[in-house]
């Protein structure tokens, strides 16, 4: 039952990335290992200059097609499902991480194809 479209997926990203950048700052991350809150920071940073230069509705420089925009989701959330173990978060951090792992695997593997 995949359901997510190439435009809601557009609509998504750039509060995700402001989400990823912000968070850290209001959730205090950081108290288990800095990288906790670093982490978060360079990616939305990393996530907005991605959305933006990404072939979808919201890309203001489409040059990076979707595919790739895709890849890049994937290997984020593989990346924070497994930073907690490799960086020693815990608490807030650990579970922060686990979180938005988890989501961005969910919206990646429920991406509808498009034809």
């Amino acid at each position: 039952m995949k359901f997510i479209t190439k435009q809601i997926h557009a609509y998504l990203d750039y509060p995700v990335a402001f989400a990823l950048i912000g968070l850290p700052f209001l959730l205090q991350l950081g108290s288990s290992n800095p990288l906790a809150f670093q982490l978060s920071l360079i990616t939305g940073i990393a996530a907005l200059i991605l959305t933006v230069l990404t072939d979808h509705q919201t890309g203001i420089f489409p040059i990076i097609s979707y595919k790739v925009h895709l890849i890049v989701d994937f290997l984020v959330g593989i990346t924070f499902v497994l930073a907690p173990f490799i960086f020693s978060f815990s608490g807030l951090d650990a579970i922060y991480y686990w979180a938005n792992g988890a989501a961005v695997l969910i919206v990646v593997s429920l991406h509808k194809s498009e034809s």
